[in-house]
């Protein structure tokens, strides 16, 4: 477990998704990419970026930091402030709530996201079990 958020925190992500069965079982037919864009708020002092490319219950890549330009058209670009990302990864807000009241802002398709609501949930706990602490 790593301190989130860190290129450390990521790599521990990306592991752990590899290696959690139940996350495999859920997100069996999770075909998408994430690109989150975190904001200043709280402890975060500058912008931060992260990518994950999920597939069938796997992370086939994670990038800390990455160029936005890279990933022209990912399948989904979530942006949140520093204190409602870490609210949901704790647990203190759900994230089908953060996304319905605008603290977690989707681009994608909403509906394939409101379908696949257990790996969207399961997701978030594979993060929060990633996470140690957080600064």
């Amino acid at each position: 477990m790593a301190i989130f958020p860190s290129e450390e925190w990521l790599n521990g992500l990306e592991a752990k998704i590899n290696s959690d069965e139940r996350y495999a079982e859920v997100a069996k037919n999770w075909e998408g990419d994430l690109f989150f864009h975190i904001e200043p708020d709280g402890n975060l002092k500058e912008d931060l970026t992260f990518y994950l490319d999920l597939w069938h219950g796997k992370c086939r890549k994670a990038v800390y930091k990455p160029d936005a330009s890279a990933y022209p058209k990912p399948t989904f670009k979530l942006t949140s402030t520093y204190n409602n990302i870490v609210s949901v990864l704790t647990g203190k807000m759900n994230p089908m709530t953060a996304m319905m009241t605008m603290k977690l802002k989707v681009q994608g398709n909403m509906g394939y996201m409101m379908r696949n609501v257990p790996t969207v949930l399961d997701f978030v706990r594979v993060a929060n079990e990633a996470t140690e602490e957080i600064m």
